[in-house]
């Protein structure tokens, strides 16, 4: 045992006192243990499960305090359903009303909180008895905070938190806890539609240095980072998406809550690089915690303080730990707090209810099960109504003789999310709760003009999903567990192939990684080689055309159409209008052959109902994986 870790139980002492920081990130609106997409209970998540961890880990720490870490208005059918019938006059919003009922003790904003407009985010915290921060979100006006007398009333730039606290012997302490709060700068372009004109999001490492600097100036003890961004393995850049590690090295903050990626810390799966330590949990230095997203985890730093009369109030020594909401280690699923289940039960029962509208039907299955190995019926049918709805409103344009294409990715691929965590759609009449499990996000309807060049690279980096793999070698893990099935963003309507045999020419963020490498092979349209200097329409949505990912050709200088339409909502309107038919198949991929090669994936256990997605590919079910997911042999 370290001497740090022997210091943590030390008893009895005066002037030595032990502060837990309980922290959730990335909630998403998952308020109650059910998946709403698949209509079934949840035990993985939901805040209503992570309350009963919360209860425990006071109970054993009495100086506590609890933190949420963002994205917590947006995520979920009954974040949408709120978002469609607005609050009742007076009313609380039923996530702020769990979190109210919980005692958090303050929260940061994520990016998602302006997904549903500025509107409901001021309604919904108005009711918030904790206070909220965002440090690095300014105004473009000046160089003040944004919320201080901006839209959006009793969001801080920073906050100091008076606590009285007991120390090892029972004598109170007075400990003043500063707080500071952080965001990705790309956030004003991904939610333009709240935040254009209104505000920009600063480089997070500036803004937290300033901002603890001040904190510790007015008279913190200790500081404490909530940072919406990831803990990236990327070199430090300014603006960089990711940017926990090099925050985390900021002198005056001593904690860090991490979140935005979905990822969990500490953890052995977490990528390692210097400054990063996944097993111990600390990030450059610091105890740092990042606890999944829809409630899957709590995080849980422990501090020791102590106080000098010079120095004032220091860390000695610091642990950090996740607790797992759906059980871990043969132990059961966190039961669910009866209070919040009673908070939102009138909301829960009416985002049911408005699920239950019929859209439309269809005569075949839409699933993303094997939609990173073979084209998916599901995500034709996204690109369909995306391209019809641009086709349509490019009509008299300049634009209007250039070929419309149309990009689409599996939103629900498991990955983070789990084995169950794909959209499997039978056959039969479909509801709204099917057209949100199709687009699961609020993103709007943009279209871009593009050139056959930033097509292929475009290909390119959706490429990077799969591994380098050898061949003549069988078993070859298939997908790369760090890469989001959200950014195998495939453009329908060209033909091609992906070399597997090559390595990847663009890494996660789309920049160049190996100039000499090419996966995309025989891509044409409608039959024709593209040429390089050929231009197109891509139909996509906002936050792919807003550079979110990295993808070639976006950016606002390159987008022609930029509709407040929701792609979801112009999908319902496909729907029922022209029910589920798709237009004739006009483009295909497929992995390029490789002799004696193959590669195992893994995907739903129900994924063996949806076998006509694969065609005629070599496909072998075999064992179902530790993670739950059925995994497959695909012969190259």
């Amino acid at each position: 045992m370290s001497d740090a870790n022997r210091r943590v139980g030390r008893e009895g002492a005066a002037g030595l006192v032990r502060l837990r920081l309980l922290a959730t990130s990335d909630l998403h609106m998952h308020i109650l243990p059910w998946d709403y997409a698949q209509d079934r209970a949840a035990p993985d998540r939901g805040l209503a499960s992570v309350a009963t961890l919360i209860a425990a880990a006071r109970d054993e720490v009495p100086n506590s305090l609890l933190f949420d870490n963002g994205d917590f208005l947006q995520g979920s059918a009954l974040g949408d359903h709120l978002a469609e019938t607005g609050l009742a006059e007076g009313a609380t919003h039923p996530m702020i009303a769990a979190m109210n009922h919980l005692r958090y003790d303050a929260a940061t904003l994520g990016n998602h909180e302006f997904s549903h407009g500025m509107g409901l985010l001021s309604a919904a915290i108005a009711k918030a008895a904790f206070p909220l921060v965002a440090s690095n979100l300014m105004p473009l006006a000046a160089a003040t905070n944004l919320f201080a007398e901006g839209p959006i009333a009793g969001v801080a730039d920073r906050l100091l938190l008076e606590r009285t606290v007991l120390d090892e012997a029972g004598h109170e302490h007075r400990l003043t806890i500063g707080i500071l709060g952080v965001l990705p700068p790309q956030t004003a372009i991904w939610e333009r539609v709240a935040l254009s004109g209104v505000a920009e999001a600063a480089d997070i490492p500036a803004a937290a240095s300033r901002i603890a600097a001040q904190l510790r100036a007015a008279g913190a003890d200790i500081v404490v980072a909530l940072c919406h961004s990831g803990i990236g393995t990327d070199p430090v850049t300014e603006g960089m998406e990711n940017a926990a590690l090099p925050l985390a090295a900021i002198d005056g903050i001593d904690a860090v809550v991490a979140g935005h990626s979905h990822l969990v810390f500490p953890s052995a799966r977490h990528p390692v690089t210097e400054g990063i330590d996944p097993l111990h949990g600390t990030v450059s230095g610091k105890p740092a915690v990042l606890p999944g997203c829809n409630g899957s985890h709590l995080g849980v730093i422990d501090l020791l303080l102590e106080h000098e009369f010079a120095a004032g109030w220091r860390v000695v020594s610091h642990r950090a730990a996740l607790r797992v909401t759906g059980g871990a280690a043969g132990k059961p699923p966190a039961l669910p707090d009866p209070a919040i289940l009673s908070l939102a039960d009138a909301a829960h029962q009416a985002t049911l209810h408005w699920l239950e509208q019929p859209v439309g039907w269809t005569d075949r299955p839409l699933s993303t099960a094997f939609a990173m190995i073979a084209p998916s019926e599901a995500l034709r049918l996204v690109a369909a109504a995306k391209a019809r709805h641009v086709c349509e409103r490019l009509q008299g344009t300049p634009h209007a003789h250039l070929p419309v294409l149309a990009s689409s990715a599996p939103f629900r691929s498991g990955g983070r999310g789990g084995p169950h965590n794909f959209t499997m759609i039978r056959r039969g009449a479909l509801s709204l709760r099917h057209a949100l499990d199709l687009y699961p996000h609020p993103n709007t309807i943009a279209a871009l003009r593009i050139t056959g060049a930033e097509l292929v690279d475009w290909l390119e980096h959706a490429a990077g999903a799969f591994r380098h793999i050898r061949a003549g070698a069988a078993g070859q893990r298939l997908l790369d567990p760090d890469y989001p099935g959200f950014h195998f963003d495939v453009i329908q309507g060209l033909d091609f192939r992906i070399d597997l045999s090559q390595p990847a020419r663009f890494d996660l963020k789309g920049q160049l990684a190996d100039p000499a490498a090419r996966r995309i092979t025989h891509l044409s349209y409608r039959g024709e080689e593209i040429r390089p200097d050929a231009e197109f329409i891509l139909a996509t949505n906002s936050y792919r055309a807003g550079g979110g990912g990295g993808f070639a050709g976006t950016g606002p200088d390159r987008t022609i159409l930029s509709d407040t339409v929701a792609v979801r909502d112009l999908l319902i309107a496909h729907i029922r209008t022209r029910g589920t038919v798709l237009p004739p198949v006009t483009g295909s991929w497929s992995f390029a052959p490789m002799a004696g090669t193959s590669v195992d994936f893994g995907t739903s256990p129900e994924a063996r109902h949806f076998m006509r997605d694969v065609g005629d590919l070599a496909l072998e079910a075999r064992e179902t994986d530790e993670d739950g997911f059925l995994t497959f042999r695909l012969s190259l």
